[in-house]
């Protein structure tokens, strides 16, 4: 009683570990399954063809028992008409065994035929079922790759929800502060750009108005206009040295 529990207990494990192997990759079982078929397919079709060479050899010896029982009939008439009974006897008796194992090879003919043709039928049939089989494993091995990327995709998306709690959620928070703060530093530095300004603005002007004193210092010496019809430019001329010098004086 306790081997038998132990046996089964053994039995139990050894079937468990057997359909985990069998359902880890039904594709492969399959597979396994039909390349196991078609290698018996072949044995049978080996067999076949030896069954027909047995119904050809047959076929032949038909043909033989009909030649022998021709003769035979040829050679007891002839010797009846001859009017050797005795000898045409003896033939007759021959004729009559031919005829015998005549009649029996086309028996055996007839059965063979009928199970030789039983047989490709059924291989026929077999062989289109190993098509189908084989149009289901491409179809289930698609399929379950198919099923497969869609689980990962599923799980992917789930995965990649930017929730605030979750790790990608978090990232883009930290994405966004890194945005967040080139776009201050780019600000502060146009900020800073704007010091100063005034100042240029101001000596740009400050250029243009000498410029133009300057301008219309050479038309009076060009004698274009003259000094009372040159209007006085509006900012002070920077003296030059000897004026300078010529205000010291006085």
């Amino acid at each position: 009683m306790i081997l038998g529990k132990l046996w089964r207990s053994i039995m139990a494990q050894i079937n468990k570990i057997a359909n985990v192997f069998w359902t880890a990759d039904p594709v492969a079982q399959m597979q396994y399954e039909y390349d196991l078929a078609v290698s018996q397919m072949q044995s049978g079709r080996e067999g076949l063809e030896q069954y027909r060479a047995l119904v050809e050899r047959i076929n032949r010896q038909i043909a033989s028992d009909k030649d022998h029982v021709a003769k035979l009939e040829a050679k007891v008439k002839a010797y009846l008409g001859a009017g050797d009974r005795e000898t045409a006897g003896r033939f007759a008796l021959e004729l009559q065994k031919a005829k015998q194992d005549l009649q029996e090879n086309e028996s055996q003919r007839t059965m063979h035929e009928t199970a030789y043709n039983n047989n490709v039928t059924k291989i026929k049939r077999a062989v289109k079922k190993l098509a189908d089989v084989r149009q289901k494993i491409t179809k289930y091995d698609a399929e379950l790759k198919m099923s497969r990327a869609e689980a990962e995709m599923a799980k992917l998306a789930t995965s990649f929800d930017f929730d605030v709690t979750t790790d990608f959620g978090q990232i883009e928070q930290v994405i966004n502060d890194k945005i967040s703060l080139n776009r201050a530093k780019a600000r502060v530095s146009a900020d800073l750009s704007e010091e100063g300004v005034v100042d240029i603005q101001r000596e740009e002007a400050m250029e243009a108005n000498m410029a133009e004193s300057a301008l219309k210092d050479y038309e009076v010496q060009l004698g274009l206009v003259t000094p009372e019809t040159a209007p006085v430019a509006e900012t002070t001329k920077e003296l030059g040295p000897a004026e300078r010098a010529k205000e010291t004086e006085q």
